[in-house]
């Protein structure tokens, strides 16, 4: 279950981080926060960060062998990193339809997937 809960609280907080780094940029195109001064800009993706904390200190917290769960610092690390990339792309492609994916972008996803399959090799 362990593995479960992790995974499942590392998608959520890769959804809020997400919009929290480039939601701020849409509302920016379609003119809400066009005339926010930096300060404001950065003060709103924070309270969207704040949610991402309160998701991804519990997927490390349940997820970390150090502390029960089902994978090391570095597995945890590698996962959350493809878990972010696939949560990104799929926002991004519907945030900024205008952004196109190339070959060389999923060759990257590529090798990501296999870090991951390289990290969890025992």
């Amino acid at each position: 279950m362990n593995v479960l809960y992790t995974i499942l609280l590392l998608i959520c907080s890769n959804i809020f981080m997400t919009l929290a780094w480039y939601g701020h940029l849409k509302l920016q195109q379609n003119g809400t926060s066009a005339s926010w001064p930096l300060i404001g800009v950065i003060v709103f993706s924070w309270a969207i960060a704040f949610f991402e904390y309160c998701c991804q200190v519990p997927a490390n917290r349940i997820g970390f062998a150090g502390n029960g769960g089902p994978f090391s610092l570095v597995q945890l690390k590698v996962l959350q990193e493809c878990i972010s990339l696939v949560v990104f792309t799929i926002i991004a492609a519907f945030m900024f339809q205008n952004e196109q994916l190339h070959w060389n972008h999923y060759v990257s996803f590529l090798c990501l997937v296999a870090a991951v399959y390289f990290c969890f090799l025992k």
